[in-house]
């Protein structure tokens, strides 16, 4: 038989669900910050699966991928093990539209946190002693950054057999095997023996209807596969990756892509150009090597240095 969850004061029973409220910090306006968590229980034992968004948050796909699960009653029906859904890590980022809190800390270079510390901080250690016990593996939803799009993909810890299983479940059309960052929910759940995947599709402050159904459709296929829930689901074709780099602006100007995120590409191709404003210059922007746009520039202006396009090899 299955041990309760408790979380924070709350406890779930096996065959129970239900939402744990936490309050993680304070605005100076007395505002309470609080993390709202569902809780799926199914009678069967079985694993335990994080899904999670909003950990940046500007980055509303995510976000509605996780709400559409709750909303459209994915997990209410699991044959075995529970399901732990949070739509929304950063609800300050969230509200203001930005990536960080407000002293400019990046929830996710904040692991394992510190409940003495900044907002960032306080918010990830919550995560860390409050939910990251109680899974077994997990699916953390992202986009691209401001004005970068990200095709959908998924990145794992390579050289982890466990995370390379769950990374071939989720079947994304891209699947990156790369080291967790430093401070990241993913190198602490690594380091605690939880894979979790990392699933980039579209970008930041705006819905992509593709990326948001890639990444319903790869947490279905990972469910099934864990025998959690009894729907039988196609499986999908992906394309692996070990290495990527990134094309950078050679000069600033205006740019214009004529390949994106998705393409093949082949050395000495031209991806785009970039014009000084006054219709004086304008230079090529050339693949460097062969392989697979995961990632490209939509900003019209950039900057030298800027990355424009995403690699992947």
């Amino acid at each position: 038989m299955s041990s309760p969850f408790v979380i924070q004061n709350t406890t779930f029973d096996p065959g129970e669900q239900g939402i744990a409220h936490l309050t993680v910090g304070r605005l100076p306006s007395d505002t309470r910050i609080q993390i709202n968590i569902h809780v799926y229980r199914s009678t069967e034992p079985g694993p335990t699966l994080l899904v999670m968004a909003g950990v940046h948050g500007d980055e509303i796909n995510g976000v509605e991928i996780v709400r559409r699960t709750i909303a459209h009653g994915y997990f209410e029906q699991l044959q075995r093990g529970s399901v732990i859904a949070i739509p929304l890590l950063n609800v300050y980022g969230f509200i203001n539209f930005s990536r960080e809190v407000p002293d400019g800390k990046d929830v996710n270079r904040s692991f394992p946190g510190n409940l003495k510390g900044s907002l960032a901080s306080r918010v990830a250690r919550t995560l860390t002693k409050k939910v990251l016990p109680l899974i077994d593996f997990g699916v953390d939803f992202h986009t691209g950054g401001r004005n970068h799009y990200n095709f959908p993909q998924v990145r794992y810890t390579k050289n982890d057999p466990k995370a390379g299983e769950l990374a071939a479940q989720f079947a994304a059309p891209f699947t990156l095997g790369k080291s967790p960052l430093a401070k990241s929910l993913r190198k602490v759940a690594r380091d605690a023996g939880k894979p979790i995947l990392v699933y980039e599709g579209g970008e930041n402050q705006r819905f992509d209807g593709f990326s948001i159904e890639k990444g319903l459709a790869g947490l279905r296929r990972v469910l099934a596969a864990q025998d959690m829930i009894a729907e039988k689901v196609e499986p999908e074709d992906t394309l692996y990756f070990t290495q990527t780099t990134w094309i950078r602006a050679a000069r600033a100007g205006l740019f214009r892509w004529s390949k994106r995120s998705g393409h093949a590409i082949r050395r000495g191709e031209p991806l785009g150009v970039i014009n000084d404003p006054y219709g004086m210059d304008e230079i090529p922007v050339v693949a460097p090597r062969d392989g697979y746009i995961v990632g490209h520039n939509n900003a019209p202006v950039v900057s030298t240095g800027d990355a424009l396009f995403h690699v992947a090899y």
